[in-house]
């Protein structure tokens, strides 16, 4: 970042010093994960709380810059100044000293950052609710504020220690640990999930792996895991589709298989599968699918005669009439 641009993230940290801190009259009792995956660089944030809606507050992350988790009394601000800070090149435990000497309210905060270089730093501020506390480890932070038990966070962290997978399963199996012993003394609302890449690409929309709120459940972390299994599946489609763009046929259909073992019965990615064989002319292997998805919903075969007028399929009368009468 520009000299003039961390001085403005400076001059913001001055005004927030200079105007007493809101302190809401809730807490948002949570427990969260914020984390670096040490194989791929990717940085994440996940959290479940009984707030609805946590995912509104409390997670924040940007490629190639950290990962936030503000919470209990939670001030919000620490996510953007925190991300603003550590794109300025300051380490996040430099970062969130800053911010909690600007704040006249610490004392309620808690408070996780890493950044892309896998540098940890956490708060839990002594008026925070009980059982509260955080636990810091190699390029993590796990933490909780009004749980049922302190055994909490020291579960998330063995949890994520000892787990296998991707960043979002990690995390996942973390919240799960937390959950499993109790986790918030006054039950569970909502759920999120944030991983974004560890360089930015220039496109911050590419750059988030995964996006992914629950804002009002029973079970929100079993519909946050269902929910991250779905958005592997549409993460192969978005590979099957570049492959496609390639010319790489068996990259395509490798990958578009794959979405389907994770979300078997999804017609909208059998459909699509299916047109892209129509696209490299393998209109045998397409036909079964289509007839899969109209059996699903038959409204999938009005979709496939509109396709021809926006390019995705071509003007011929006879091959549409094949296509469209697969039962």
């Amino acid at each position: 970042m520009s000299r003039l641009a961390l001085c403005l993230v400076l001059l913001s940290l001055h005004a927030v010093a200079a105007e007493p801190s809101t302190v809401p009259r809730r807490p948002v009792n949570t427990y969260s994960i914020v984390a670096r995956d040490p194989a791929t660089g990717d940085l994440g944030v996940a959290v479940q709380s009984h707030w609805f809606s946590v995912g509104a507050t409390v997670p924040w992350a940007e490629a190639g810059v950290g990962a936030v988790a503000t919470q209990s009394f939670v001030d919000p601000s620490y996510g953007r100044l925190g991300l603003d800070l550590m794109r300025a090149g300051r380490p996040a435990p430099d970062a969130l000293k800053g911010l909690l000497a600007a704040d006249s309210a610490s004392q309620v905060r808690q408070v996780a950052m890493v950044d892309a270089q896998g540098r940890v730093s956490a708060h839990t501020g002594s008026n925070c609710i009980a059982a509260a506390g955080h636990l810091v480890g190699e390029g993590f932070s796990v933490q909780a504020n009004m749980m049922q038990k302190d055994t909490v966070w020291p579960a998330m962290a063995k949890a994520y220690r000892a787990s296998k997978g991707d960043l979002a399963e990690r995390m996942l199996t973390a919240l799960e640990a937390a959950e499993s012993q109790g986790g918030d003394l006054r039950g569970k609302q909502s759920a999120a999930l944030i991983i974004v890449s560890a360089k930015p690409s220039g496109r911050p929309w590419m750059d988030r792996r995964f996006d992914l709120r629950v804002d009002d459940h029973p079970e929100p972390l079993k519909e946050l895991r269902r929910l991250v299994t779905l958005q592997r599946a549409y993460n192969f489609m978005n590979e099957g589709d570049l492959a496609l763009e390639h010319k790489d046929t068996d990259a395509a259909l490798a990958a578009y298989s794959s979405a389907e073992k994770l979300a078997p019965g999804n017609a909208e990615m059998i459909f699509w599968h299916a047109i892209s064989l129509v696209g490299v002319d393998r209109v045998d292997q397409a036909l079964p699918l289509l007839q899969r998805a109209y059996a699903a919903d038959p409204r999938w075969r009005e979709l496939l005669t509109r396709l021809p007028a926006a390019g995705l399929l071509p003007d011929d009368p006879k091959l549409l009439a094949r296509l469209k009468s697969a039962k």
